[in-house]
């Protein structure tokens, strides 16, 4: 996946806010209001220190992501625990991507409201 692809319709730039505010849960047996906006969440960050993992970036997209926030076998992000170590904020409140415009295709693939985003935010006992 090119470093600038991104198929997650809200993320930050990619839309203005008035179509940000129209994503809608893609589950049919989701609340037909229900919005997933990852800037009030972060729970796909903050999952499993297993997740995060590196697979089919380039050692060029590599080595654009700081030494700090790479795991000490070099396989994926640090985690703190569970929690990636570029996530900031306060899961299920405020929370933003410290690397965000370099951060690895794994992340990039994460769509709000997919079946591991459901995953992660029952697991934070965020509404699904």
């Amino acid at each position: 996946m090119p470093k600038d692809a991104d198929r997650n319709p809200i993320a930050a730039g990619l839309l203005g806010p008035a179509a940000a505010a129209d994503f809608l849960s893609p589950r049919e047996d989701a609340n037909p209001v229900a919005i997933f906006d990852c800037q009030s969440c972060g729970a796909c960050c903050s999952y499993s220190a297993e997740w995060p993992r590196f697979s089919t970036e380039d050692d060029a997209q590599l080595d654009l992501i700081p030494a700090k926030n790479v795991s000490a076998d070099e396989s994926g992000m640090r985690c703190d625990g569970v929690r990636c170590s570029a996530l900031t904020g306060e899961v299920g409140k405020r929370t933003a991507c410290g690397i965000y415009e370099i951060r690895p295709d794994v992340c990039r693939a994460c769509m709000p409201g997919d079946d591991d985003c459901l995953m992660a935010r029952k697991a934070h006992g965020l509404p699904v």
